[in-house]
């Protein structure tokens, strides 16, 4: 499956601020690997130090679980993100967003970049890779088109129990007639800018919706960012060496690999939780504890 991008498809990112439909794993392949996420639900619903494994699928799972760095550093979603982002890549996050059959969680209109401490960098994008069908009956996520190219604006937290994002942050106006679906067969990814209104609808469809987000970040996103932040290389060099280099886990829950885990967390947390006034639970802590 491995392709780069064609220049068309870099054009059509540079301007619309998303991409659809890139394909990176054949139909085999995504049923092995969402056999792999289940067998981890099944057997690990509770990780040592008694946390529950969902902190970790939604929260740098790819620092404790191999399945999740791996899937971090496949060559076809590297080749699709190094035509936008170029040869020198690392892999800042790694979630899973799960929507159960028949779910009403949503997300809602949000820009990414909003808490991440990066300011307005164009040094970032975001590859979703669906692991199961996710049509737009199933909530696959809808983008405004250009909305990249304005500045980040102001986003309400609602800390609502439907919404899957941290803080239930959202942006209140937006034109939902100019808003693009990008559903998305098992193995097909989109690519979206950090600054690109994005959303997704409840699950109506009778399957899960499973989709794994990767953040890659280039070297250079650190230059005038503040305080302590980490990433994995997950392709070519970092010679600014402006973030903590992590080189993934040494086993599935390694004791070692939670240790850095809380302290990647801690040190994380204060910027992505800034100006919250209530629990971001994904965090673990007050967010005026950390401030």
């Amino acid at each position: 499956m491995t392709q780069a991008l064609t220049e068309e498809q870099v054009e059509s990112y540079r301007r619309n601020g998303f991409l659809t439909g890139i394909a990176v794993f054949g139909r085999a392949e995504v049923a092995v690997i969402r056999d792999q996420i289940e067998a981890l639900e099944r057997d690990h619903a509770e990780v040592p130090g008694g946390q529950p494994l969902e902190r970790y699928f939604r929260v740098n799972g790819h620092l404790v679980i191999p399945l999740l760095a791996d899937l971090a550093r496949t060559p076809a979603i590297l080749d699709a993100v190094e035509g936008i982002l170029g040869p020198d890549l690392l892999a800042w996050s790694v979630e899973l967003f799960i929507k159960e059959a028949g779910s009403n969680k949503t997300v809602s209109w949000h820009q990414d970049l909003t808490y991440w401490g990066m300011g307005e960098t164009d040094e970032e994008v975001t590859a979703w890779v669906a692991l199961s069908d996710v049509s737009v009956q199933a909530g696959c996520m809808r983008f405004i088109p250009g909305s990249h190219l304005g500045r980040i604006v102001s986003h309400e937290d609602t800390f609502d129990a439907g919404n899957l994002l941290s803080r239930g942050q959202r942006i209140a106006g937006v034109d939902e007639e100019r808003a693009v679906h990008g559903p998305l067969s098992p193995g097909q990814m989109s690519l979206h800018h950090g600054r690109c209104f994005h959303a997704s609808g409840p699950n109506g469809a009778d399957d899960r919706r499973i989709g794994l987000a990767i953040r890659y970040v280039t070297p250079g996103v650190r230059d005038e960012a503040p305080g302590r932040d980490y990433a994995m290389l997950v392709r070519g060099t970092d010679d600014a060496r402006g973030w903590i280099n992590v080189a993934g886990p040494r086993g599935l829950f390694a004791a070692a690999d939670l240790a850095l885990y809380d302290r990647v967390v801690t040190d994380q947390a204060a910027t992505l939780t800034a100006g919250a006034t209530a629990d971001v639970a994904l965090y673990g802590q007050k967010a005026e504890k950390l401030q």
